[in-house]
């Protein structure tokens, strides 16, 4: 206990950047995994529990934790009191007081029971994967609104687990905050002030999302078709976004590097102007206060013209994650078997041999597009199949500008691509273009008709 009478920090990062000393646990329950898909019945793929094990690595690297000691856990039934066999338990207490760790990462759901009990047991902090990706996504919020979606996100969270992991709420704080605080107080006078939280926190989104919905109505006022890019977590959507924008978004390989969307204008190679959506990234069993409390933000999603499937092809359990995301995407009203409307592209695809690349593709019913947006393959057919999608197939037109339309030259350069050109003796200028049909109608309205 500290001086004010608030229990220390369970995990304390001092200015050399020192991590916790954290376990990493995979359960894996063998006699109660989910085989079919609940909504279309179908066989799910299963993840291997070698991938999910990485995958927590991961994740608990992402806010700078060190993994001591990893362990897959073969459970036939969960207990109901700690989720593992006691004698598991028992095993791990040791563990963490040899490798002097103060903190235990469970990679899988726990009641407020479960979890206490643990750390009673194990007398080091516990999270699990709920609470790891809370503490994540509270570490990356940038926006206010980012900020006031994990908090709430967090206190919906919060509810059932006040006791050790409680932060008082007369301390306003920006993120989640579960690896530490100033400890337990009245846990009535907490629950009044946390219900007064979450209504506070309610009316402040609500006044977020209206803003939301008026910059949006702005955009269709000018008809910029929305392309919204969506993928697991690490598929290279941030790498992609600033390939195709000249964005400067944070691209780095870890597990949730951006949070909050980003919107940029695109003019796209012959001419179409689009609005390019780079959103949060997706995960297995994402939790269900998360993906309420960002409904605002994966709104950008449901109203995009076109969606970009991201998927890490290098990824041993790529198969698996694209389903994952697909299960997102139904939960959000969008139907991932539409090709017209979900355009499935392979990423990363430098990190494979030819041989293997050729496998992948002769194992899909229809191969999508390949590229690598770290060293710009496939990244131009890419933006061609976009403006394809957008504003329909490619035609030569031909268009003739008079000498008191000669100021549009520049414009329609910039726009297209200019086949042929034909300086007429009269000071006319008939042009042969390779553009869409969308580009072809802004001519001839530029042109009043005369193209």
């Amino acid at each position: 206990m500290n001086e004010t009478g608030a229990e220390r920090p369970l995990i304390e990062t001092g200015e050399g950047g020192s991590t916790g000393r954290t376990l990493v646990i995979v359960p894996v329950l063998t006699r109660h995994q989910r085989h079919e898909d609940e909504h279309t019945g179908r066989p799910r793929l299963g993840r291997s529990p070698e991938a999910r094990l990485e995958e927590a690595v991961g994740l608990a690297q992402a806010i700078d934790l060190e993994p001591v000691f990893t362990d897959i856990v073969m459970l036939a039934d969960p207990r109901p009191g700690t989720l593992l066999g006691s004698g598991k338990v028992a095993e791990l207490a040791e563990i963490a007081k040899e490798a002097k760790a103060n903190l235990a990462i469970i990679d899988h759901p726990l009641t407020p029971v479960q979890q206490r009990n643990l750390e009673k047991e194990l007398n080091i902090k516990v999270l699990d994967r709920t609470g790891l990706i809370l503490e994540i996504f509270g570490r990356r919020a940038r926006t206010k609104e980012g900020s006031l979606q994990v908090e709430l996100a967090h206190l919906n969270y919060q509810r059932g687990r006040l006791v050790r992991s409680w932060t008082h709420l007369e301390r306003q704080r920006g993120g989640a905050g579960f690896l530490g605080g100033p400890g337990e107080t009245q846990i009535e006078a907490d629950r009044r002030l946390l219900q007064d939280k979450i209504i506070k926190l309610k009316r402040e989104l609500e006044t977020v999302r209206r803003t939301r919905d008026l910059h949006r109505a702005k955009r269709r006022k000018v008809p910029f078709p929305i392309v919204s890019i969506v993928g697991y977590t690490n598929a290279g959507k941030s790498t992609l976004f600033n390939r195709l924008t000249g964005a400067g978004v944070l691209a780095e390989n870890m597990l949730f590097a951006t949070l909050d969307p980003t919107l940029r204008r695109v003019q796209l190679p012959h001419g179409t102007t689009i609005i390019l959506s780079d959103t949060v990234g997706f995960i297995s069993d994402l939790p269900t206060h998360l993906v309420a409390a960002f409904r605002a933000t994966l709104e950008e999603v449901v109203e995009a013209d076109l969606v970009i499937h991201l998927r890490d092809i290098a990824d041993p359990d790529t198969a698996a994650q694209a389903e994952d995301v697909e299960q997102i995407l139904s939960d959000l009203g969008i139907d991932a078997e539409d090709a017209e409307h979900v355009l499935e592209v392979w990423n990363k695809v430098d990190l494979i041999d030819d041989a293997t690349r050729e496998q992948l593709l002769q194992a899909t019913d229809g191969p999508p597009i390949s590229v690598s947006a770290i060293t710009g393959e496939g990244i131009s057919a890419l933006a061609e199949l976009i403006e394809t999608r957008i504003a329909g197939k490619l035609a030569n037109i031909e268009v003739v500008l008079r000498n008191d339309q000669l100021g549009l030259l520049d414009w329609i350069y910039r726009g297209g691509d200019v086949v042929e050109r034909e300086d007429r003796e009269d000071g006319s200028v008939a042009l042969t273009l390779r553009a869409t049909q969308a580009r072809r109608t802004e001519i001839e309205t530029r042109l009043g008709g005369a193209a």
